[in-house]
């Protein structure tokens, strides 16, 4: 489990391609303080686990499914990522809760200047716009940010000129995919309050359909008291 606050800009040194698979070789400093064999670290918003290490970086394995749902494949030696170690039970959390696990990932469709703040227009799957709301939160490449705009398939957000210069959302360029989170709590509260298609299926075709939703519904799944 992670925040969303990103600890440090890491550098790809080496990529090892295989089967459709690839060894990620990262060099970092300010996360290796105590990190161990087996610990789970979020490298732009993907949680990998640690299976070597040095004083000055780690090694993780990207399986294909992550390799497919993420832009962990389009790195390159010298590509900057962003890093965070998985959150302590007695870490505050400033950012919105985020598993490492990416939904998917979007295009970077244009950056716009307002005073102070830099303004991303995210281009994003359909499928996963059902999940992106106004003033809800969104992990993009690792980082935490709060959405200011909802399209039909893009969303915005506002970057503050700290986040900017300490993460890799700096040096971001329209035309670049970025991995996407959505909010977890959405995507169960979502699948709660799908309807059972099946008994849907099964009902005759005169009877009315029935809503998902109800007080024995909400009562069944601890809403009610």
């Amino acid at each position: 489990m992670f925040t969303g606050l990103v600890e440090e800009v890491a550098t790809v040194q080496r990529i090892h391609q295989v089967q459709h698979s690839a060894h990620l070789e990262i060099r970092a400093q300010t996360i290796m303080d105590d990190m161990r064999l087996g610990d789970s670290i979020a490298v732009n918003g993907v949680c990998l686990t640690v299976v070597q290490k040095s004083s000055s970086g780690f090694t993780a394995d990207a399986v294909p499914e992550t390799m497919r749902r993420t832009n962990l494949g389009s790195l390159t030696p010298g590509s900057q990522v962003n890093v965070e170690r998985a959150l302590q039970a007695s870490s505050r959390l400033g950012g919105h809760i985020v598993s490492g696990h990416v939904d998917g990932v979007g295009r970077l469709q244009a950056i716009e200047q307002e005073g102070l703040a830099r303004i991303l227009i995210v281009q994003t799957p359909l499928p996963l716009m059902r999940y992106i709301t106004d003033k809800g939160s969104i992990c993009l490449n690792g980082v935490s940010l709060t959405v200011m705009g909802v399209t039909e398939d893009t969303f915005s957000v506002s970057i503050i000129p700290h986040t900017s210069a300490h993460t890799t959302l700096m040096h971001a360029r329209p035309g670049d995919i970025l991995n996407l989170e959505c909010d977890v709590i959405a995507k169960y509260v979502e699948k709660l309050l799908t309807p059972n298609l099946r008994s849907e299926r099964d009902a005759s075709a005169d009877e009315a359909p029935k809503s998902a939703v109800s007080l024995d519904f909400l009562a069944q799944h601890g809403f009610l008291s």
